[in-house]
């Protein structure tokens, strides 16, 4: 999942100033489950928003905000709302954001979160990077995400400065070469750790823009 933090409203203070009427959306896949994007998320902005005399034309909330073709259908119901306001914000990540831009290029669109990377929930509302989207996944050979859990992205070992299995660029971390050797360890793959050199990373895969359709 893409996961997402509310901006700070005093920076969000600044680019309202000109705008009286806004219209409000939401995510219901990743914001939601970060708490950046759901009902109550709405409801506290709309608030907010009212408490400065603004006003809130409607609000919604895209069933996956990144999701092009669904989202522009999502929003014909609220087409009279949305002609209302001045200003039109987006509890999403970037993407659904991005999504909001493609269809009111006319409109000033306003971001509400920052999107902060791809990773797993642990906990309630406690997230973890675990994927870099670097377009090369290692994922069969390492067990776990090298080139996200490794601060210099080491695909063949650890780094000379490790010590005693710890990180050397975040000693309270485990390094990542010494968690994806106890997996390998766990399944019986050694061997293939001594004997198989991954070859440079192609870095072109993760350049951007990046686009991709299935043939």
């Amino acid at each position: 999942m893409i996961i997402t933090k509310k901006k700070d409203l005093k920076e969000i203070e600044n680019f309202i100033e000109r705008f009286n009427s806004f219209f409000l959306i939401g995510c219901s896949e990743c914001a939601t489950l970060c708490g950046t994007g759901d009902e109550d998320a709405i409801l506290n902005l709309k608030e907010w928003l009212e408490n400065q005399n603004k006003k809130v034309t409607g609000w919604m909330i895209a069933k996956t905000g990144c999701q092009i073709l669904g989202t522009k259908r999502e929003l014909v119901e609220y087409k009279e709302a949305l002609n209302e306001a001045q200003c039109i914000m987006v509890l999403s990540c970037g993407a659904g954001t991005q999504t909001i831009t493609e269809f009111f290029k006319e409109k000033p669109i306003i971001p509400l979160n920052d999107t902060l990377f791809i990773g797993n929930m642990r906990r309630f509302r406690e997230f973890e990077e675990k994927c870099r989207a670097c377009g090369e996944c290692f994922l069969a050979i390492t067990g776990v995400c090298i080139v996200t859990l490794c601060p210099k992205s080491m695909l063949n070992g650890p780094c000379g400065g490790y010590k005693e299995g710890k990180c050397e660029v975040n000693p309270l971390r485990k390094c990542a070469w010494i968690v994806a050797y106890e997996i390998l360890e766990k399944r019986g793959f050694v061997e293939k750790f001594y004997e198989e050199i991954l070859g440079p990373k192609d870095w072109s895969k993760s350049n951007s823009p990046r686009e991709f359709k299935e043939k």
